[in-house]
């Protein structure tokens, strides 16, 4: 099997060639990592719900694929004030997992061994977590970027989670699978195809096709959350009056894509309408007391949003014991 591992000029290349595709996310504060590790899940209840939120590790992409349609010089400014580098992304990847009645449902495979060496953990951490491969009943992807799809294959090629119902957005699904597709990219892009469609295609996997507002099971429906990929999508979890929507990448900074929903990361495959849908789920989870979890946001990723004058401000949890 083949791991897609590109140098920093590779990314850079990536990010120019694609107004429109980066892996962002969230840098470290100027802290150094820990000579031992650090907790690999979180758990929490809403409502009925028990959620884990499950570590697949991190990336490390170049902080210029942050606000390409920004004034670059305000750019820097606003990760000075955040203190974050001016290099370096530094971003989690943060997988829901849902227990609710008799599912339990996992959302997104991460990228197995088959993107970053810094990531590749969720097999590890699902199993220090104490979840079983053969006790998850549904797979729900919210796009087929290679962070979110590429670790749905063991090294046998065949689905890691073989007893699951697979799930993804039926707009994604079109997209990535068009005939040819490969060959109407940029030549950076290419392998990010090949890799969406080998995923899709993995033997094992019956993909059910998923529209707006659809339920996985009661208590777990999908949203469209177009842009960051033309089918992308978000999970609502709704128990007891209270919800969670997990956004995948429509939101993929804690404090740039709050404070400055309409500057666009390289990998944004659609700028203008990535805005839009930031705009759409930041006043969604305002009006509607919505919980928000950030697959990139610093781990775990789970907060609230609240209104900053015209724009808006990403509030952590706060963790309970």
């Amino acid at each position: 099997m083949s791991r897609f591992a590109p140098t920093r000029r590779d990314l850079l290349k990536m990010g120019a060639a694609m107004p429109a595709l980066t892996l962002p996310g969230q840098a470290l504060a100027n802290l150094g990592a820990p000579i031992t590790g650090n907790p690999a899940y979180f758990r929490f209840t809403l409502g009925d719900a028990q959620l884990t939120v499950i570590s697949d590790g991190h990336l490390e992409t170049p902080a210029s694929g942050l606000g390409v349609n920004a004034d670059p010089a305000e750019v820097q400014a606003f990760l000075a004030r955040h203190f974050l580098s001016p290099t370096t992304n530094y971003n989690h990847t943060n997988h829901l997992f849902i227990e609710l009645g008799d599912a339990k449902i996992l959302v997104d495979v991460g990228s197995g061994d088959r993107f970053l060496d810094t990531a590749g953990r969720l097999m590890d951490n699902l199993d220090t977590a104490g979840i079983a491969a053969d006790e998850i009943t549904h797979v729900a992807i919210t796009h087929a970027h290679p962070d979110h799809i590429w670790g749905i294959r063991d090294d046998f090629d065949e689905a890691i989670f073989p007893d699951a119902e697979y799930f993804i957005g039926g707009a994604e699904h079109a997209f990535w699978m068009q005939e040819g597709l490969a060959s109407q990219v940029p030549a950076e892009m290419q392998q990010f195809v090949v890799g969406a469609q080998n995923s899709i295609n993995v033997d094992g996997a019956e993909w059910q096709l998923l529209s707006h507002e659809q339920e996985i099971v009661p208590g777990v429906r999908v949203i469209d959350t177009p842009g960051h990929t033309p089918g992308h999508i978000a999970v609502v979890v709704e128990s007891q009056g209270q919800q969670l929507m997990a956004v995948g990448d429509a939101m993929n900074h804690a404090f740039m894509n709050f404070a400055h929903p309409d500057w666009v990361n390289g990998f944004d495959m659609d700028g203008a309408q990535t805005a839009a849908t930031r705009r759409r789920i930041l006043d969604m989870a305002v009006t509607d007391n919505m919980v928000m979890l950030g697959y990139h946001f610093p781990f775990p990723g789970v907060g609230q949003v609240m209104r900053d004058g015209a724009a808006y401000r990403f509030v952590p949890a706060a963790w309970k014991w």
